[in-house]
């Protein structure tokens, strides 16, 4: 009986181990404030503020600030924000249903409507195989930073994160402005890391994964603030079919932001 008790707790150690890990992990990172005005941002311009940081969220459709931003937004509710989003996502004829379900998720995540904007251009149309224009995009983009003063852009990496084209191009049009030096002076820019299929999925248990990863920038939600993501999330009432339900309880982007600098 013994030696069986024993089995048993040697097969499931490295499970409560990575639990535990994952829990601590959680408390370690999701309670711990940030110092966004030196992490953040360059030089002194904002070390004696909170509101220092403004940040732009550039996003491709209504419901990418909550499915894959909504750790960063939560994380950086000091500072001041504003969210690009290039399309109204009209792939299925719901653009106006749409905008509106992206303000109210805003407004949970805590971004203002007027710190919204929502471009609908014939140029730029949802659709997950068209790369869009990188001029006009690029226009749309240093206009709204140099407008709002912005000194922090968040946006897709390489990957998109889900692979969509429309992604892709915000990614490639934001590099194109900080390669070329188009971009203010002192406006730093953090893309959101793609990760593979299988640690996508994990949730919170990804978390270890991540701390042992290199990064610029890590976010891990608390239990609160996850709970607070999957509210804006519900905003987009038109989206949540059934494997979008899934997706909000099994991905990683609910409560886990792992970012990089250009």
């Amino acid at each position: 009986m013994a030696a069986r008790l024993l089995s048993i707790a040697l097969l499931f150690s490295p499970l409560i181990l990575w639990l535990a890990a994952c829990w601590w992990l959680r408390r370690r990172h999701g309670t711990k404030r940030r110092d966004s005005r030196t992490q953040l941002t360059d030089g002194p311009a904002g070390r004696d503020r909170d509101d220092a940081v403004r940040a732009l969220f550039v996003t491709a459709h209504p419901d990418d600030e909550a499915m894959f931003f909504a750790p960063s937004i939560l994380k950086l509710a000091r500072a001041r924000l504003w969210l690009l989003c290039a399309s109204t996502g009209n792939y299925y004829n719901h653009g106006t249903i749409r905008k509106e379900e992206l303000l109210r998720s805003c407004a949970v995540l805590g971004i203002p409507p007027s710190n919204v904007t929502v471009i609908d251009h014939r140029d730029l149309p949802d659709h997950p195989s068209v790369e869009w224009d990188r001029g006009l995009l690029s226009a749309l983009i240093l206009k709204h930073v140099e407008t709002n003063h912005i000194n922090l852009v968040l946006t897709f990496d390489a990957g998109g994160v889900s692979g969509h084209a429309n992604h892709k191009s915000l990614y490639t049009t934001v590099r194109s402005l900080h390669t070329e030096n188009k971009l203010p002076e002192g406006c730093r820019v953090l893309t959101l890391e793609t990760v593979g299929l299988f640690r996508k999925y994990l949730s919170i248990l990804e978390v270890p994964i991540s701390c042992l990863r290199s990064q610029d920038v890590l976010f891990v939600l608390t239990k609160e603030e996850a709970e607070t993501a999957k509210r804006a999330m519900q905003c987009h009432h038109s989206q949540l079919l059934w494997f979008r339900r899934l997706y909000v309880f099994f991905s990683r982007y609910m409560v886990i932001n792992s970012l990089r600098f250009l």
